[in-house]
């Protein structure tokens, strides 16, 4: 995989780092601290157990400069590189103390983000060459959300929104309660998701983009009258996810009005994704790259 440049913003990661130190180290690495002399230099190298996408190095650096400014750190292969196994990634010089007490926390960031930049470039490459993004979730663990998805971005993914804050998403559980909760006009003959996309029109900020989660054909048709900018066509079979790309491109062809995006989601994985992506869905979302990434071994290999 060709290495690219991916947009690190380290102060994004300073509250995680400062819960993992005290988490591990606390008040002192007991046996470290007693064991180990605190003037001792050593060297220690980053090695992969296995081959996959390296996700995390920036991470690294910042995470041991943070425990000490005077460590030497040098990356053999560049952020999104593939590496094979036994191949060493970086190496890194400072104190014994400073390599041992900061070892798991570092592997912990390097081997999660490698993990799931990894399987993000297996659904990217089982794809290849059609022009369908694979994407990611808001399925992250809780404080990782800004570097798993970063991970995806090293992996060849294209990040979702980053949170309920930066874009509209009308789920499934939003229309059940608006149908059965909510009183809308009758008299208008509007659907739950119409009524639901100009209420939000309305109400929400210029440039915002409105997607809804659609269940059925009719739900399809019902954000097409809506107007949504995004229709999402949640676990779709692919006969389904067919006939609805065919519906939205109909809705164009007849109007001649701007295309929605389309999106499938549920239930992808390594095994179906070429068929999803062949029904024509301009993005396919999927949790699995971040909660089902299995961490890709690497270690910490530290000398003299």
């Amino acid at each position: 995989m060709k290495a690219l440049e991916f947009n690190f913003e380290p102060e994004k990661v300073d509250t995680l780092i400062q819960l993992a130190l005290q988490e591990d180290i606390g008040t002192g690495d007991i046996t470290t601290e007693t064991l180990i002399p605190d003037n001792l230099i050593v060297e220690g190298t980053f090695i992969a157990k296995e081959c996959g996408i390296v996700a995390g190095l920036p991470v690294v650096e910042y995470f041991f400069s943070k425990l000490d400014k005077n460590i030497f750190y040098k990356r053999w292969i560049k952020e999104g590189d593939s590496v094979n196994k036994s191949e060493p990634i970086a190496a890194i010089h400072g104190t014994a103390r400073t390599l041992l007490s900061g070892e798991r926390i570092a592997l912990n960031f390097l081997q999660r983000l490698s993990g799931i930049a990894t399987l993000t470039a297996q659904f990217v490459d089982r794809i290849k060459p059609l022009k369908t993004s694979i994407m990611d979730t808001r399925k992250t663990i809780p404080g990782w959300r800004y570097l798993e998805k970063y991970a995806v971005a090293v992996g060849g993914g294209v990040n979702h929104r980053m949170g309920l804050y930066d874009q509209v998403l009308v789920k499934d559980n939003h229309l059940d309660i608006i149908k059965n909760k909510l009183l809308f006009d009758a008299s208008s003959h509007a659907s739950t998701i119409e009524n639901a996309v100009l209420a939000l029109r309305q109400k929400i900020k210029k440039g915002i983009l409105i997607e809804v989660e659609t269940r059925t054909l009719g739900e399809v048709a019902d954000a097409l009258k809506a107007g949504a900018d995004i229709i999402l066509f949640d676990n779709m079979d692919i006969r389904q996810l067919k006939e609805a790309v065919t519906a939205v491109n109909d809705w164009k062809s007849a109007r001649n009005t701007p295309l929605p995006l389309t999106e499938a989601s549920g239930n992808v994985t390594l095994e179906n994704v070429r068929l999803v992506a062949q029904t024509g869905v301009d993005r396919i979302s999927a949790g699995a790259i971040t909660h089902s990434a299995k961490a890709l071994d690497i270690s910490l290999e530290i000398s003299g």
